[in-house]
């Protein structure tokens, strides 16, 4: 297995046929070109004594191009949050050597300075595929690793997952028919390059024969003109992402998409509202809910069309509820609901969600696999299944917030906060939000004798972390609360905020 073969079936089957067009320049990539180029790629990483292959950049015509290259040079795929502060991405580096980076044009000599690294701007790395060179075979090894994708854990130390080809592969054909899209079929992708759903937006899109649409940065305008001009015919995006669209298309009786198949959302929890509205809007439209995380290659649940149709028309209660869950699980998958003592639990009940399957990989790199001896992955998140199958998240098993679909660590806004000379403890939870999923709220306690504003201290975390990271409500406490052996009692910070 080699997700390589999935583009050499698409290109030998139509060559002529555009993959990818990039929607800031409107270059255009034949399938024929993109193996070609791949396979010129694949000689020069194999020969330069390279470990990984990097890609620090947003989505252009590179990132097809440095995923299949490195899948046929051997060598694992190892795309990075371009958006994370310097050290963040410096200390990823560091991992990854001895390492060919494929980067944004204007960083190239800042990493071209660092040891073990061979920093290619963009630009470069697109014109660096001379005709003429031999390319070598690539291996079919199925435990290959394909990609590494970082990923933060609750304690907020970067891990890499690691998904190796047959779990990729697997995804693919379990979920994917070969070739069964027209030649005037096309897909918008907006999700960044290094999240799960980027990855699998690639290979999906390639298997199908689609034509790809990227747009590197994402504003609901130039997604819905995208979708116009370019007859888009299939997209996915994360909750946050719909919200905007649904309040770009304010006043409009409908969003005059009739070539709009299918739209795809996942990443987070969907407010009911924004899906309601949506498919108002978009009534030509079939809306698809997917759930899924980096571990597991993407998607392992689905709440298809005829679910979300069903839901919204119904009057029994039950069943309209459905339009907020994520469905039942893809074939070939198996999900139960487990609670604190690793039992399974009955319908309705929550617990944290275990998933096992072929395209399960749940193993990061240093650490080894975390699935149990029977092949059963902990996803970390909290949910339950009523009884006909469908799948409802209730946030996080764990404390980490997941904001508009990016998985944020409170310790490490926590830390933040605690370097400001006037703080002397704070707590970080996740709380509803109608916009992004989740918000951040921060609840801290001042050093006696010192002030501070809350807005003083959201802009701290805004100069010393990013932006993404404010809290977007933060209150002052006298004492936070802690059990008998010193542990920070989250859920009941949480409780307060939600009640408020």
């Amino acid at each position: 297995m080699n997700i390589m073969m999935l583009l050499e079936m698409t290109s030998a089957t139509f060559p002529d046929r555009v993959a990818f067009v990039d929607g800031e320049d409107g270059t255009r990539l034949t399938y024929q070109e993109l193996f070609d180029n791949a396979g010129r790629h694949a000689a020069r990483l194999q020969s330069g004594g390279f470990s990984r292959v990097g890609m620090l950049d947003v989505s252009s015509i590179a990132t097809p191009t440095g995923l299949f290259s490195a899948a046929w040079a051997g060598l694992p795929y190892v795309p990075i949050n371009y958006r994370l502060t310097e050290p963040e991405i410096d200390a990823l580096l560091s991992r990854i050597t001895p390492a060919y980076l494929v980067t944004e044009n204007d960083r190239e000599q800042r990493f071209a300075a660092m040891d073990d690294v061979t920093a290619a701007p963009r630009t470069a790395f697109l014109q660096a595929a001379e005709s003429g060179v031999t390319a070598p075979e690539w291996s079919m090894d199925p435990e290959d690793t394909a990609v590494l994708l970082f990923t933060s854990g609750t304690t907020g130390a970067p891990k890499a997952a690691v998904l190796r080809q047959k779990h990729l592969v697997s995804y693919i054909l379990g979920s994917v028919e070969f070739a069964c899209a027209d030649e005037e079929e096309a897909a918008l992708v907006c999700v960044p390059p290094y999240h799960i759903a980027g990855i699998a937006a690639v290979l999906s899109s390639v298997y199908s024969g689609r034509r790809v649409v990227q747009l590197a940065n994402f504003s609901a305008e130039r997604w819905i003109e995208l979708v116009r001009s370019e007859k888009v015919t299939t997209a996915f995006v994360v909750p946050t992402m719909l919200s905007r669209i649904v309040e770009a298309l304010e006043g409009e009786s409908s969003a005059n998409m009739p070539h709009l198949g299918s739209l795809s959302y996942g990443g987070g929890k969907m407010p009911l509202s924004v899906i309601e509205r949506a498919m108002q809007l978009f009534p030509d439209t079939d809306f698809t809910n997917a759930y899924g995380l980096t571990e597991t290659s993407s998607t392992i649940c689905v709440l298809g069309p005829d679910d979300h149709r069903t839901a919204a028309a119904s009057s029994d209660e039950t069943v309209r509820r459905r339009l907020v869950s994520v469905g039942q699980g893809l074939p070939g998958l198996e999900i139960e609901i487990r609670d604190d003592d690793g039992n399974v639990v009955g319908p309705d009940q929550r617990g944290e969600i275990y998933v096992r399957g072929e395209q399960v990989s749940g193993e990061y790199e240093g650490r080894g696999s975390v699935t149990d001896a029977q092949g059963w992955f902990p996803t970390r998140d909290a949910g339950s299944i009523d009884a006909d199958g469908y799948l409802f998240l209730e946030g996080r098993a764990d404390d980490v917030i997941v904001r508009g679909g990016e998985n944020m660590s409170p310790g490490e806004i926590e830390d933040v906060l605690l370097e400001h000379a006037s703080v002397r403890d704070a707590a970080v939870v996740g709380i509803p939000s109608e916009q992004w999923g989740e918000a951040v709220a921060a609840a801290v306690v001042l050093k006696p004798g010192k002030t501070a504003s809350a807005a003083e201290l959201q802009e701290w975390v805004k100069n010393n972390l990013r932006s993404s990271r404010v809290p977007e409500t933060l209150e002052f406490y006298d004492e936070l609360p802690y059990n008998e052996t010193g542990k920070l009692l989250r859920r009941i910070v949480k409780a307060q905020f939600s009640e408020r």
